[in-house]
């Protein structure tokens, strides 16, 4: 339950200051913060969904080829930059717990069915509860894609820019929220969102200031690299908020949006 004027935060690719981005390490790091989620992008490599952002090695990774090009066993025998490996989705699932909710990001293509039979098969191993995961891209095919395999999974809708319809969009893929890169992070288009039900996420924020503006505009929470930042944030907050509690001795103030 989230104070009001707080924002949700989601540690973008685990705490990647800490730890190489999308790792175990990360991740275990991450939680250590207490953040209410985890955000991980995944790639189908020769049909295992492994965890990684870029398409091609070359920048934690030495070499040029593309993913999906990739034997899945020859990718994950190379060493990234903190001593780990790439991790596959499972792995991931089993650090995660049930201790955040996890935003799985699919970057590639192939992936839908691949998430949806992995959810379903960790779900019915763990007794976890399907509400705890996100599913993002900005390839909204595979989003809706998801929506046909497993309707239990809340979706979300990745947009890298303010559309003509602003949060049409969302509506037949029976979206959960929408993920606006800060850029184009506008008042009219999350105001839009919410008419239509939808939370409102802001990737990647790493600034205290633009937390300040993302709540005055009504985000919901974002991406971040600095989750220890968006903590302090909330606690600063939610100090002020009880502090306006005992001033005005309003027991019956709303506790959480």
């Amino acid at each position: 339950m989230q104070t009001p004027g707080t924002l949700f935060c989601f540690a973008h690719r685990g705490y990647r200051q800490r730890a190489t981005e999308n790792t175990l390490q990360a991740i275990a790091h991450a939680l250590e913060f207490d953040v209410d989620g985890i955000e991980v992008d995944i790639w189908n490599v020769g049909g295992q969904l492994l965890v990684k952002h870029d398409r091609r090695l070359g920048r934690l990774i030495a070499g040029s080829e593309l993913l999906t090009e990739m034997c899945p066993e020859v990718l994950r025998e190379k060493l990234l930059p903190c001593g780990g490996q790439v991790p596959t989705l499972r792995e991931v699932l089993e650090v995660v717990g049930n201790n955040a909710q996890l935003n799985i990001e699919m970057k590639g293509p192939g992936c839908a069915a691949l998430v949806a039979r992995e959810l379903e098969s960790y779900v019915r191993d763990s007794g976890a509860s399907f509400e705890q995961y996100l599913i993002s891209s900005f390839d909204h095919r595979q989003v809706y894609e998801s929506l046909q395999l497993l309707p239990e999974v809340r979706r979300g809708v990745l947009l890298d820019g303010v559309p003509l319809d602003l949060a049409a969009c969302a509506e037949p893929l029976k979206a959960y929220s929408m993920h606006l890169s800060l850029d184009f992070a506008d008042p009219e288009l999350i105001a839009d969102a919410k008419r239509r039900g939808l939370k409102n996420y802001v990737f990647t924020v790493n600034n205290p200031d633009d937390l300040v503006l993302l709540a005055a505009m009504g985000a919901d929470g974002v991406f971040t690299d600095e989750p220890q930042m968006v903590m302090d944030y909330n606690a600063r907050i939610t100090a002020e908020v009880l502090m306006q509690q005992m001033e005005t001795g309003d027991s019956d103030m709303p506790q959480a949006l």
